[in-house]
């Protein structure tokens, strides 16, 4: 999905729920291999750090720092520059010991490029103390926007969001309304961080419907694209002004034993150093 006038990019950032990162490592050297993406943010790496599967992804060219936690959650970053910096955890509530947020900064020709990787909560179900917890995440992710966005430096939030933000990103809205990924409250929160100034890559490129990260291991979900689209990548203007082309590899979906989410990624003219 290029922009109209784009030329080919050298940088490519990712983001994957891979939902286990030792079930699916196999799946995830072969995508690693076809994509070649620069930067890979992955969540849902169900691991501790000492159990993530490095070696072999170290041996494709990439620097690893993960930010796991046993059985539930996790965060990693992949890339093929070295970090001049990383940092886990996100700031503004000292006893949330989730494993959700993951941030790292490369060195590029003309400045720093920092990604954040980022893990949000699901929120369901509505009605127990999970849904202002994940609203309260969305506030806490706000206020490090607001913040990042000062430096003017390119700023990609990458993840697994749970937020659906437009009727045209799930299939049938109408049994979503209710739901953690759709509630009015949710949506909300996620436009106040494109009101930052933060861009949707894959928004600024179609508006085209049914472009979908996510689908349901039930009831045939992936067969009849019944899908959802929950995985984002969210670029600060001085990202976005270099943005030329976004891709969902949903072919991933169709492979062996999948994660339920597929890879996101955007082309940057953003040259390494």
């Amino acid at each position: 999905m290029p922009l109209p006038g784009a030329v080919e990019m050298p940088i490519r950032v990712a983001t994957w729920n891979v939902n286990s990162v030792r079930q699916r490592i196999d799946l995830l050297l072969t995508w690693l291999k076809e994509c070649q993406p620069d930067i890979v943010c992955l969540q849902e790496i169900k691991c501790v750090d000492e159990a993530f599967p490095r070696l072999e992804i170290e041996a494709l060219g990439y620097n690893v720092v993960t930010h796991g936690q046993k059985t539930f959650n996790g965060v990693a970053l992949l890339s093929k520059l070295r970090f001049d910096e990383t940092k886990s955890g996100l700031a503004g509530d000292d006893e949330d010991a989730h494993a959700r947020f993951l941030e790292g900064v490369v060195t590029l020709k003309h400045g720093v490029l920092r990604i954040a990787c980022l893990y949000l909560p699901n929120g369901n179900p509505v009605g127990t103390e999970k849904y202002p917890y994940k609203l309260k995440w969305m506030s806490r992710l706000l206020e490090y926007s607001k913040e990042r966005l000062k430096t003017e430096e390119p700023l990609i939030l990458a993840g697994d969001f749970n937020v659906i933000p437009h009727a045209r990103d799930v299939h049938n809205p109408a049994a979503w309304t209710e739901d953690a990924l759709f509630k009015t409250e949710t949506r909300e929160s996620f436009q106040s961080l494109l009101g930052l100034g933060l861009t949707d890559a894959l928004r600024a490129v179609t508006d085209e419907p049914g472009l979908y990260t996510f689908w349901d291991y039930q009831a045939g979900a992936w067969q009849k694209n019944h899908g959802l689209r929950i995985d984002h990548l969210l670029l600060s203007p001085q990202a976005s002004d270099r943005l030329a082309n976004v891709g969902i590899d949903s072919y991933v979906r169709a492979w062996e034993k999948p994660s339920d989410h597929v890879p996101v990624w955007a082309d940057l003219d953003l040259e390494a150093a």
